[in-house]
């Protein structure tokens, strides 16, 4: 599998990372899905201290310990469960970060995570004080690299400005190119690398698609509008290829994007989604025809 370097980084990760928040907790299972994973090709995995209570930081460090100088970790932080464990806070202060790094190292089994993200961030944070958290991991040697995982332009060019992040976890897919004007390009003119989740956005690009549409819609589609553009999209991209593979290839088409990271609950999913990964890149008239059809929606609520 097609390898792509993370920002100014020397972070070099497959096309396909593996989300591990759809493992499961069944160690024998993830593990299985992770292995499967490597024999794949895959070596970004991207797990966060807020996953079954910490659970799956524990099994992905146990799957990944023989094999440690050879993957990438990525890990997150910022929300914090309450103690009885119904719900969790937000807490980006640089006090919790620099403790919590070293819960996600004990539970990971590992001496430093590749690359360590807020899990989230709003312009109410005291963002130099979060920066100065990550900065200092790093040059204690706890974390290679940082990054944000958010949607919101605003704060995305916060840290852009103040700080040395090399890359953005961020949602995009066909059915939610919100990242495409606002956000990609201004990441790609400042060396850094966008990191995708929700590419096949719930199921919806799929061949499973029209069995996946709920009454909700999803974004600003309805559930009308969903059972029109779906099966017109099959029709004129991927009449003879499964859509999981033009989903995929969508978001790797944009220079700004390094990884996209797809969740996986059996070796199946596993397989297919690398298989799309290795598939034919669409063309630029595939690209030009899936922004035709679609929305070219923007961030309205996010900011």
């Amino acid at each position: 599998m097609k390898k792509r370097r993370i920002g100014n980084s020397d972070l070099y990760v497959s096309e396909l990372g593996l989300g591990c928040m759809s493992i499961g907790t069944e160690e024998k299972t993830a593990r299985k899905i992770i292995e499967a994973s490597l024999e794949e090709g895959i070596n970004y995995f991207d797990t966060a201290d807020l996953y079954d209570f910490g659970e799956n930081e524990k099994i992905v460090g146990n799957a990944l310990k023989d094999v440690r100088e050879k993957v990438i970790i990525a890990s997150k932080v910022g929300n914090r469960w309450s103690q009885d464990k119904k719900g969790w806070s937000w807490d980006p202060s640089k006090s919790y970060i620099k403790e919590e790094v070293k819960q996600s190292l004990k539970r990971l089994g590992t001496d430093y995570i590749d690359l360590y993200q807020l899990h989230g961030g709003t312009l109410n944070d005291p963002i130099d004080e979060t920066i100065e958290a990550f900065e200092e991991l790093k040059a204690e040697g706890y974390i290679r690299y940082y990054g944000i995982s958010s949607i919101r332009p605003n704060v995305i060019r916060e840290y852009v400005k103040k700080s040395s992040i090399v890359s953005v976890m961020m949602q995009y897919s066909i059915l939610d190119r919100r990242p495409e004007e606002e956000v990609l390009p201004f990441l790609q003119e400042h060396g850094i690398s966008v990191v995708t989740r929700g590419p096949l956005a719930k199921g919806l690009l799929s061949d499973q698609m029209l069995n996946k549409v709920s009454e909700k819609g999803y974004q600003d589609y309805s559930l009308n509008q969903l059972s029109e553009v779906l099966p017109l999209l099959k029709e004129r991209v991927a009449p003879s290829r499964p859509f999981t593979e033009v989903a995929l290839q969508y978001n790797l088409a944009n220079p700004a994007v390094a990884s996209v990271v797809t969740g996986a609950s059996s070796l199946e999913q596993v397989k297919c989604n690398a298989k799309a990964v290795r598939s034919q890149p669409l063309s630029d008239e595939e690209v030009s025809i899936i922004k035709e059809l679609t929305k070219a929606n923007t961030y309205k609520d996010h900011r």
